[in-house]
């Protein structure tokens, strides 16, 4: 049974159905079940909280029972026992015609896991390197099709959308440039470890998309040369969608805002990650 947390947020008990390698350092996973006859988003860029079993687990320690004091009662459970969770962005959201019937499906950074791998690689990388049909889950997720978790927001007068996103937001970023409109010009630039990571997205859009893989994605300072020598086609009122490791985003943020002059209010920047932390640290610091 699952407990509503606060709308227009719940829980999902979901199951994998299929997996699927997209490169050396990606995969995907497919979910499934009833209660995604609740899961509803209009967004591109929809934010989940993923929890995973340990290993050995039957199902992730979740006490949703508890309701809305879930989190506290989760906070207690004893660290071998507390479900793993994580942030991830929703890749795609299908349903059959009746709409009775629903998968979603969420791309998980691998960071070179081979299934099988030890425990230096962290626990949901190594959850999805041996992801089977049947692995149970659960997801926090929205019943509310327009939520706060969604980011990706262009004002109706945008002429130019520019993206930009390291491998952790290339799910997210794939989502958008897939649904943008005919008509809409948009320039992207997306990081991925390896040159096969790279995918072939289909968009309506006037789209530029550049990959930039391996040595030629570079750190920091080489993502801003990058987009300080690009040349973006001149309009009156760009976008610009910004997500991955936070130092990185905000020093993007300052490029196009200070650099190139675009409003602050039209420059969405989401960090993802942060450089030395892992998730659980970065949710400590707030």
């Amino acid at each position: 049974m699952t407990t509503a947390v606060a709308a227009p947020f719940r829980f999902f008990a979901l199951q994998v159905v299929g997996t699927r390698r997209l490169g050396p350092s990606l995969a995907r996973v497919t979910f499934a079940g009833p209660d995604l006859r609740a899961f509803h988003s209009d967004g591109l860029d929809q934010s989940l909280s993923l929890f995973l079993p340990h290993p050995g687990q039957a199902e992730p320690a979740v006490p949703v029972e508890l309701g809305e004091g879930w989190w506290q009662g989760w906070r207690e459970l004893p660290d071998d026992v507390r479900a793993v969770m994580r942030s991830y962005t929703l890749r795609a959201l299908r349903r059959d015609a009746d709409g009775h019937t629903a998968e979603v499906d969420i791309d998980f950074v691998l960071h070179g896991v081979a299934p099988g791998s030890g425990p230096d690689a962290g626990p949901a990388a190594r959850w999805a390197a041996d992801a089977a049909p049947g692995d149970r889950v659960l997801l926090l997720g929205p019943a509310v099709a327009d939520n706060r978790a969604i980011r990706f927001r262009p004002p109706e007068d945008t002429d130019l959308v520019v993206i930009w996103g390291d491998e952790t937001a290339v799910p997210a970023a794939c989502a958008i440039v897939e649904a943008l409109p005919a008509g809409t010009r948009a320039r992207v630039w997306l990081q991925v470890p390896h040159a096969e990571d790279a995918q072939d997205l289909r968009t309506a859009a006037d789209a530029e998309i550049t990959w930039l893989a391996g040595d030629d994605a570079g750190g920091p300072e080489a993502t801003l040369a990058t987009l300080r020598a690009a040349q973006l086609p001149p309009a009156e009122h760009p976008y610009v969608w910004i997500a991955g490791e936070s130092g990185c985003v905000k020093r993007l943020r300052r490029h196009f805002v200070d650099e190139r002059g675009v409003d602050r209010r039209r420059v969405t920047f989401v960090g993802y990650w942060r450089r030395g932390l892992t998730e659980e640290q970065l949710r400590e610091q707030g």
